[in-house]
């Protein structure tokens, strides 16, 4: 037989399955269907990475494994096409994201292709093309229409040098990634989304979904939600020695209204500070202080691992409305502005970050929750006391449990009840050209009018200036702006920010089942075929951003009436990273990138995709081995070999019962995405197949049929070697005889002081202590580890081990 050539053979089925459209979802098929979905790449000009491989092995198994199974599987692609990184790169050479973006499109194709993937292009979208982004324009006029979306002042992250709002992830640390220059707070005039309005649903539909409990914690804990009390305390100006009705207020939100007599100081978040009449001493100090806080991200002034900073408000004091007590203000960067009310009551003795603070600043920690008190004596502390208890130090309260508490003292000094979230509305504007426009027109008459549905797309001009000026590029192109107003017919400009390309991602999975339609974003008849999504993969590092904002999109899609379903994404699964050889991100830099081109051309895209998902357990991380990659191509030349075996004969009885059960592990580990114990198991039955000197046609075509998902191209080619002429991949996957798993034998592993020395196959009749023991004392390998030992006991496990401890 001839040598296993995978450079003639992947070639060879990629074009042959390219021609019959094997990976086309059917329309009308009555298969029950599977919407199986990758998040969609970003076009960079690194091509695809290490990273996009193993997602997309991953899904391909499971998709290709699916379509065995009878299903109908809608399997597309298409591109995150606008973004930062193609502007830059538009600064930096000239050549226009739209040229560079579809140069890099054309390469990720090509790649997707040379490694075999079962995707359906001819879904395929791109977010930077006018006929997609005309229907991200129209959902931004359905939230405009519907009160959702809306302008006014907001912070962002400000870089002086490149004249250019970053988003957080592009200013951490305080920095511009771009010219690694400070980057400051700066008020601009923004657009958001009133994803709030949702913040119940997008928490209470997290019950409904299939998710990692850590991707669903990460979500419950970014919208924040907290029960808790308003509660108002008094300002008192020691200037005016007076606290009359009409003193000022600061308003506090707490969750722990029972500590309310532990209050010890108070602390406001700069940005109440910041224009406010507060009449305080030291208001310089005060001014300067503001200024270093505006350089500071809202991240890196809440991190835990971060040291807090404040000022005390000189001059003006706090009335505890518990217990009257004169308590100091301070301002201080780890409390937000947009938080319940910008403004909290410290209690250091039952908050960690309150008592950090307590301590730098040498104030009062005063416990008044004690735990079995007054059984015992309340503690020392040393760090803050988290826990329940009964209170203490708070008057008519004291003895009553913390619980019991929280409403008490709300009601005793007339506070409210209220729920607070953390999530805030969704900022959308960006000072950039490679967006979507906004379809917002502005005139001198009728001020800010939406462009008419019959007139979009607003397409991006051409004639624009990629250099940072502060504002963006569109403000200047004269073709962009040379617009009339819808309602009174004089001259406007159009609005110059583009959209965040999250509002792109947003949607895209609603478009992949229509993406033809010019008349809708999609039909309701193929929305109701193919949603919601049975499948979704990607990085965990998108768990908040997009997953929230796509559910935010789904949440308003069914209160208007265009879907039906609540939950865009019902089962999610997440690939881990995977690093370079040396530990580290793969990253140019650093010179230790894995090209998968290199791999493929080296050793085959089969052999990739299955070193890539034998490394270890798909949601964990780990590291790319050069080395290692030589074991599975060396594996994949064995089962070519074995081809040779094949004969009339039939199968040894050992052989059929280890195939049925391997076709049961494959089948349950594919489903459950533990693709490494898949390969595993069917390494195992190719050992077991090599032992014998003859193996059936039909033993042989199982485990090609087993294999076939995770390597397409040699199976495909090994089907066909042995007389069949329809693919491999339009084949019923393998049933299992459960009779054929049952066994009459059980191995059991014979240790010797907790470590394995042997192993040992007896009947179901002689599975027992005495028996095993019997067999096994005076075997070599256990023998050797025993001789001349005492024996202290036997520990039996029926079925699977036998210790003996000496």
């Amino acid at each position: 037989m001839e040598k296993y050539n995978h450079k003639t053979i992947e070639k060879k089925w990629q074009a042959i399955w390219e021609a019959a459209g094997m990976y086309r979802a059917l329309e009308d098929s009555p298969k029950p269907k599977q919407y199986v979905l990758d998040m969609f790449p970003y076009p960079s000009g690194e091509g695809l990475h290490l990273g996009h491989t193993e997602n997309y092995t991953a899904t391909c198994i499971y998709s290709r494994y699916l379509r065995m199974k009878r299903f109908n599987v809608f399997h597309p692609i298409g591109w995150d096409a606008f973004g930062l990184p193609s502007e830059n790169y538009a600064i930096k050479t000239g050549v226009h994201p739209d040229v560079s973006t579809h140069q890099n499109i054309k390469n990720f194709i090509t790649q997707i292709k040379s490694l075999g993937f079962s995707v359906d292009f001819t879904r395929e979208i791109d977010t930077s093309s006018p006929e997609y982004y005309k229907w991200t324009q129209w959902f931004f006029l359905l939230l405009y229409k519907n009160g959702l979306a809306y302008k006014k002042k907001a912070k962002s992250n400000w870089c002086e040098s490149c004249k250019t709002v970053l988003a957080n992830e592009q200013a951490e640390g305080g920095i511009c990634e771009r010219c690694k220059n400070e980057v400051v707070q700066k008020d601009l005039e923004q657009w958001f989304f009133k994803i709030t309005d949702f913040a119940e649903d997008l928490i209470n539909d997290l019950n409904d979904v299939d998710w990692p409990s850590s991707s669903i914690t990460a979500q419950r804990n970014w919208i924040g939600k907290s029960e808790g009390a308003i509660i108002k305390f008094k300002i008192k100006n020691e200037e005016l020695k007076t606290t009359d009705q009409n003193s000022k207020f600061i308003e506090v939100f707490t969750t722990r209204p029972d500590t309310l007599f532990g209050v010890t100081y108070i602390v406001v978040a700069p940005e109440l500070i910041d224009g406010g009449e507060w009449g305080m001493k030291n208001e310089e100090e005060v001014r300067e202080y503001l200024v270093q806080v505006k350089r500071r991200t809202d991240l890196e002034r809440t991190a835990d691992d971060k040291e807090k900073t404040g000022v005390l408000l000189k001059g003006i004091k706090a009335i505890n409305p518990s217990n009257q007590e004169e308590i100091p203000i301070f301002v201080a960067d780890y409390v937000l502005g947009h938080y319940g009310t910008g403004a909290v009551m410290a209690v250091p003795a039952h908050d960690e970050r309150d008592f950090q603070f307590a301590k730098k600043h040498n104030l009062p920690i005063k416990m008044v929750v004690c735990p079995n008190y007054p059984k015992t004596i309340c503690p020392v502390l040393d760090s803050a006391y988290l826990g329940k208890g009964n209170l203490v130090m708070s008057g008519e309260f004291n003895g009553v449990s913390n619980e019991d508490a929280k409403e008490k003292i709300t009601d005793f000094v007339k506070g409210r009840w209220v729920t607070k979230y953390k999530l805030r509305d969704w900022l959308v504007s960006r000072q950039r050209y490679w967006g979507a426009p906004i379809p917002i027109i502005y005139c001198e008459t009728d001020g800010e009018v939406p462009v008419p549905e019959k007139d979009l797309p607003v397409k991006l001009p051409t004639d624009v200036d990629f250099l940072p000026t502060g504002e963006s590029p569109l403000k200047y192109s004269k073709s962009f702006n040379d617009v009339l107003c819808p309602l009174c017919g004089k001259k406007a400009r159009r609005e110059a920010d583009t959209m965040d390309t999250f509002v792109c991602s947003s949607w895209y999975y609603l478009r992949y089942v229509d993406p033809r339609n010019s008349k809708e974003f999609a039909s309701k008849e193929n929305l109701k075929k193919w949603l919601p999504v049975d499948m979704y993969m990607g990085g965990a590092e998108h768990i908040v951003l997009h997953l929230m904002y796509a559910r935010f999109f789904a949440k308003v899609l069914k209160k208007f009436n265009y879907i039906e379903f609540n939950e865009p994404f019902k089962k999610l699964r997440h690939q881990g990273m995977v690093l370079a050889s040396d530990g580290r991100k793969m990253s140019k830099s650093l010179g230790n990138v894995v090209n998968p081109n290199e791999i493929i051309g080296k050793y085959g895209a089969d052999t990739l995709r299955l070193h890539i998902m034998f490394l270890g357990p798909l949601e964990d991380m780990k590291s790319w081995n050069d080395e290692s990659i030589a074991g599975p191509r060396r594996f994949l030349e064995r089962v070519w070999r074995l081809c040779e075996k094949v004969s009339d004969n039939n199968d040894e009885g050992r052989i059929e019962q280890i195939l049925h059960k391997t076709i049961k592990k494959v089948g349950e580990d594919i489903e459950v995405f533990s693709l490494n114990t898949a390969i595993s198991a069917l390494m195992m039955l190719v050992n077991e197949m090599e032992k014998s000197e003859m193996i059936t046609k039909n033993s042989y075509e199982t485990i090609l049929l087993l294999l076939s998902p995770f390597v397409p191209h040699i199976t495909e080619e090994l089907w066909h070697k042995i007389g069949n002429k329809q693919s491999i991949h339009l084949a019923s996957w393998p049933v299992f005889d459960h009779n054929k798993i049952i066994t009459g034998e059980v191995t059991i592993a014979v240790q010797v002081n907790g470590k394995v020395r042997d192993t040992v196959i007896v009947s179901l009749d002689n599975n027992n202590e005495d028996m095993v023991f019997g067999l096994v004392s005076t075997r070599p390998n256990v023998a050797r580890w025993t001789l001349g030992k005492k024996i202290k006991k036997v520990i039996f496990v029926p079925g699977k081990i036998l210790n003996i401890v000496v």
